[in-house]
């Protein structure tokens, strides 16, 4: 499975996103207010938008949260203004690092990622060296014994999706981009629960870690999403599960 799903689970089973959901709800906000700004209030005409929504329900973030940052989007609400930037880099063990960032300071923002990375024997890369490694894909994870496994390929396939693969307790979907939301609503139709859904950049190949490399990998991934101005993090680092485990 991806690093970005592995990500995912591992911080479920420490009870990071609840502890975290504060933290979250700010990135959430300030989604839906860029994504506004760019494409207007309509989620229906606006896919980014309808994306940042549905991540925000995920999160059970209440309906007013998710008004006010699109009234802030709009300028009907004052707020503050947003730039748009991605940094790329190396982690521990060679591992490539995309990173989203949503920022009102660049010049804090990126002297803040790049004393995260060196703290964690990392480094900020020049642009364009390491995003060829990723393509942007819809993701869907679904736990093994929370579904009907039969009924889930059948859906996936019919419904257009790429791929479908498994590890000891997940399945991972993965879907062009143009048919995440169809494969999604098929699934939501027939009452398949998923514990992610989302467009995300899923690496072409991984790098295997363990040891110390694998705990500093770690450590660097959740220091850069602790950071206010990080949306997003995708790696290509591949953890087994047991080494995960112990770890967590």
């Amino acid at each position: 499975m991806s690093g970005h799903s592995k990500w995912h689970s591992i911080k479920h089973k420490k009870g990071a996103v609840d502890a975290r959901r504060g933290k979250t709800f700010t990135k959430l906000i300030k989604e839906i207010t860029v994504a506004t700004r760019l494409g207007g209030k309509d989620p229906d005409s606006n896919p980014r938008l309808r994306l940042a929504i549905a991540a925000a329900k995920a999160e059970n973030m209440p309906k007013d949260n998710i008004d006010r940052a699109i009234k802030k989007g709009t300028g009907e609400l004052e707020g503050s203004s947003y730039e748009e930037f991605t940094y790329e880099g190396y982690g521990p063990g060679g591992v490539a690092i995309l990173l989203d960032v949503l920022t009102d300071n660049k010049n804090r923002a990126v002297a803040d990622v790049r004393h995260i990375f060196e703290r964690a024997g990392g480094n900020l890369g020049e642009a364009g060296c390491v995003s060829w490694m990723f393509e942007q894909k819809g993701l869907i994870v679904f736990k093994k014994d929370q579904v009907d496994e039969n009924k889930l390929y059948e859906l996936a396939l019919e419904a257009g999706a790429d791929d479908i693969q498994e590890a000891d307790e997940e399945i991972e979907v993965t879907t062009s981009l143009s048919s995440f939301e169809s494969v999604k609503d098929a699934f939501d139709k027939a009452g398949l629960p998923y514990t992610l859904a989302e467009v995300t950049m899923i690496p072409k190949s991984t790098i295997k870690l363990d040891g110390k490399y694998a705990q500093q990998m770690l450590t660097l991934m959740e220091a850069l999403e602790d950071n206010d101005d990080v949306n997003h993090v995708y790696a290509n680092f591949d953890i087994p599960e047991e080494v995960m485990e112990s770890l967590g």
